[in-house]
């Protein structure tokens, strides 16, 4: 690209180059083989000691003075003033600005590396509008950063640009230590400090230049345009590259400039060979060659080089399967071990990470055999990012990674590597166990699972499925020789304390689960296996996944978000198609709600919503064109249906059923437009066993709500005679749902669905023929008047009930929700929960604490009422 003398006018004009060594900058033109953008810093002691923060940009070198350096703590906010553009050369300049001229000073290359812009196509933009989001990977620098524009202040010198140069919240910050960076003190290129490049030895010109040698840019364009490059003189051969980690996000990010890979389930190795020598080291360097002998074994034949990959083992279906992987490699099972590389760290001659995403994987692709056995290239896929992780899990997968094509490897955490899941799983500690109930009580029980917060480790559940037997003894076996007296959890305790054995938390393993309670605990968790390969200092809390890099809302929402009146509300969420389509039109007391809302309002009800759904089968009430038109109420799976909404085989059944596990899956129904959510009660791996049972209370019309209130009160107190705890819920419409939690027993048959709905009407029928004019257990209306309705049909094997906190598809969108029984008192309101003010409102708490922890068994409730 050849540079506008415009662009560099201002440069040339304040400086006399008979004097002064800097390079005038002639028509720089980039090697289209190089395509990566050169960042340097550059430390001058001129009048006031400063850092040249410089980052390439249409052939020049953006330039900001930033007075006091830049720091690598997220908390510190540095002044960078914007400076003239710099020719590309001025990248390798380092010695002595001669005095009186402009910047007189000693200028050392502190810094040096490459940068990538987190939106490549809008770079003009972003600086114009005055912020720029982008990764470095210097020698001292790495990670992301953003330039921000302040506003001019009164008085201030006209065309002055004041900035400000902030880390970002990633693994490469280092909160209250941002200028340990600052400490070193030798130049990148000549390994002189200040003092030294000033200093003027015998024989030396007046102005003292240091010798040369080639920056990262010239360097890589010259070795790629070299036919002689293959021959270049090898560099030594690292014994280890620190690993570059994803940042996990809520949806892939958009754009052309990602490619996406699919997240294997298995151990992160890098592999380095060197004459035949092998070692595969986990992503902490610790040597597990000898673990995986027949990958290694296959590698001996490589190149030397060091590769990036994933060990992985099939499973029955040839799925790669982090399960199967742990059984073989505890001798349990026999099952093709493969290790899939995806990125060329080191080729033997020479370090590729400076090198774009896609040249590395190019040189992978020529690095590795045509057809390995046990080596295998992981290919990848620049279709977008959402159609992609659809795919995936379709597949069945655990998600895909998305990466920059044109950012270079960097160490750590940034987000030009980000993942994005099909269903939660993160590492945790185990801090003890419990023994299983039936039995002997001999089995692993439970794990009681908790992370590093702040240096303390916080506790976030039990987990008592994904193991076996013999895998559950094994881990009895570990957990033995760290067993203690005391709780390692500081804060909040499990909440059953009487069987809970004590370990030190060292062992990590990874769970998948399906979100966290308000408390923080996993739901639906289930243990996949030990993690071996990383310490326990670095387990903590999963976050909340952030927004995904470069995402663009859709152009109907931003034309939405443009056009809305002030004080409007605006929707934010997943992206949807026709987000501004009205499903609820306005009413004199609310306003209209659009699809684009209700996605907002499952993302942000998530986890209570799949507290009552996820692992359950649901159907739904779908609003495709509004509630005021034609409305389905839809029970199965249907062809084509997004792969976040999975399909559950119920016997008997034609056709499967619905479930979703995540908040993607509840995204998925507000593509859909269902406007309800209505779940089973019972779990999809167990749609035989009912583990709740639902009462409805519905009223005849010319009832009040009044009466309703001294049914709901008499119908608990029958229940709390049979031992069992009802919960009181309002539906959005004119009735009341009493759900009552059943315990699954851990031993001998629990009762079905037929006992349940037997029990279900019995209850109901001695209300009636205790008070006939009261209630009713008879469907017809006529039978209604004047009565309330005691509905036990929903405890059928078919049957569900509306889910808490799910809209309702009528007027002015009501929502269903949990009531504490304090609130089951004259003059509540069944409707008096709307959607669009949960939208703005803070979010209320959880009233149904200890829902779980009161579930009551079915058949002794049985035996009571039947005496």
């Amino acid at each position: 690209m050849a540079v506008s003398a415009d662009k560099l006018g201002t440069y040339r004009a304040k400086r006399d180059f008979s004097r002064s060594p800097e390079p005038q900058g002639g028509a720089s033109r980039r090697s289209k083989a190089v395509p990566r953008l050169a960042f340097v810093v550059q430390k001058h002691d001129a009048t006031r000691l400063h850092y040249d923060f410089r980052l390439e940009w249409e052939g020049v070198l953006k330039s900001w003075a930033v007075t006091r350096g830049p720091s690598l703590d997220p908390a510190d906010k540095r002044l960078a003033v914007r400076v003239e553009d710099h020719p590309l050369d001025y990248g390798s300049f380092e010695g002595v600005i001669p005095a009186p001229g402009y910047g007189a000073g000693t200028v050392m290359l502190w810094d040096r590396g490459f940068w990538a812009p987190l939106d490549p196509e809008h770079v003009d933009r972003d600086l114009a509008a005055g912020e720029l989001k982008f990764v470095v990977s210097g020698e001292r620098l790495k990670g992301g950063f953003v330039l921000v524009r302040l506003k001019p202040k009164p008085g201030e010198k006209a065309g002055r640009e004041n900035w400000l140069l902030i880390k970002e919240k990633d693994s490469m910050a280092t909160p209250g230590e941002g200028d340990a960076v600052l400490k070193a003190e030798k130049s990148v290129k000549t390994g002189r400090s200040l003092a030294q490049i000033a200093k003027k030895a015998p024989g030396e010109d007046e102005v003292w230049h240091s010798a040369p040698k080639a920056d990262p840019v010239a360097a890589s364009a010259k070795r790629a345009a070299s036919p002689k490059a293959a021959k270049a003189k090898p560099e030594g051969l690292p014994d280890f590259l620190p690993p570059q980690l994803c940042q996990l996000v809520s949806t892939p990010p958009e754009g052309k400039n990602w490619i996406h890979e699919l997240k294997l389930d298995g151990y992160r190795l890098q592999l380095r060979v060197e004459k035949g020598r092998v070692a595969l080291r986990t992503r902490t360097g610790l040597d597990w060659t000898q673990r995986f002998p027949s990958i290694a074994k296959e590698a001996a034949s490589l190149p030397d080089g060091i590769i990036d990959g994933e060990a992985v083992a099939l499973d029955a279906d040839n799925q790669p399967s982090f399960g199967a992987l742990q059984a073989v490699l505890a001798g349990e099972r026999k099952a093709p071990l493969l290790y899939w590389a995806f990125d060329l760290l080191h080729n033997g001659k020479r370090d590729l990470r400076s090198e774009t995403q896609l040249a590395r994987k190019k040189a992978l692709k020529a690095h590795l055999p045509a057809k390995g056995q046990a080596i295998r290239y992981l290919d990848h896929f620049t279709q977008p990012g959402e159609a992609v992780l659809a795919s995936a899990c379709r597949l069945h997968m655990e998600g895909i990674v998305s990466k920059r094509a044109d950012a270079p490897y960097t160490g750590g955490r940034g987000m030009a590597w980000t993942k994005a899941k099909c269903r939660g799983r993160d590492e945790f500690l185990i801090g003890g166990w419990s023994l299983e109930k039936r039995g002997q009580g001999r089995g692993l029980g439970s794990l009681l699972m908790g992370a590093m917060r702040d240096g303390k480790l916080v506790y976030m559940g039990r987990v008592g499925t994904g193991f076996s037997g013999a895998m559950g003894a094994q881990l009895m076996g570990k957990l033995e020789p760290l067993r203690r007296k005391t709780s390692p959890f500081v804060g909040a305790q499990p909440a059953r304390l009487s069987d809970a054995l004590w370990a030190e938390p060292k062992l990590v393993a990874e769970i998948a689960y399906g979100g966290l309670t308000e408390e923080g605990i996993l739901r639906h968790a289930s243990f996949q296996g030990l993690r071996e390969d990383k310490p326990a200092r670095e387990v903590t809390p999963p976050p909340e996944a952030a927004a995904p890099p470069a995402a663009k809302a859709p152009a109907a929402a931003q034309a939405s978000s443009a056009a809305r009146a002030p004080g409007q509300r605006a929707a934010s969420g997943p992206s949807l198609t026709h987000p501004d389509k009205v499903l609820w039109p306005a009413t004199e007391t609310t306003p209209a709600v659009t699809k684009g809302e209700l996605g907002a309002y499952y993302a942000r009800f998530a986890e209570r919503i799949l507290a009552e759904v996820a692992g359950r089968p649901i159907s739904v009430l779908r609003a495709p064109d509004g509630i005021g038109h034609q409305l389905f109420f839809q029970r199965h799976a249907m062809p084509g249906q997004s792969p976040l909404i999975r399909a559950v085989p119920i016997e008997g059944q034609p056709k499967p059923y619905m479930r979703i596990d995540d908040a993607a899956g509840l995204a998925a129904l507000a593509q859909v437009s269902a406007v309800e959510i209505h779940p089973w009660g019972a779990r999809a791996d167990r749609p035989e066993t009912p583990d709740r049972l639902i009462f409805d209370l519905d009223p005849a019309p010319e009832l009040g709500f009044d009466a309703v209130v001294k049914g709901a009160l008499e119908l608990r107190e029958r229940l709390k005679g049979y031992g069992l705890a009802a919960f009181p819920r309002v539906t959005g419409g004119k009735g009341l749902h009493l759900v009552v939690p059943l315990a699954v027993p851990a031993r001998g048959e629990a009762p079905d669905w037929p006992q349940a709905k037997q029990f279900a009407r019995l209850v109901c029928a001695m209300m009636e023929q205790d008070a006939p004019k009261l209630y009713t257990t008879t469907m017809a209306k006529k039978a209604r008047t004047g009565r309330i309705f005691l509905d036990y049909l929903r405890n059928d094997r078919l049957s569900t009930a509306i889910a808490n906190w799910s809209p309702r598809g009528r007027e002015g969108a009501p929502v269903a929700h949990p009531i504490k029984w304090a609130e089951v008192k004259p003059g509540l309101d069944p409707a008096g929960l709307r959607l669009p003010a949960l939208l703005e409102a803070p979010l209320p708490k959880d009233p149904w604490t200890g829902f779980d922890a009161a579930a009551g068994s079915l058949r002794e409730a049985m035996e009571k009422a039947t005496r």
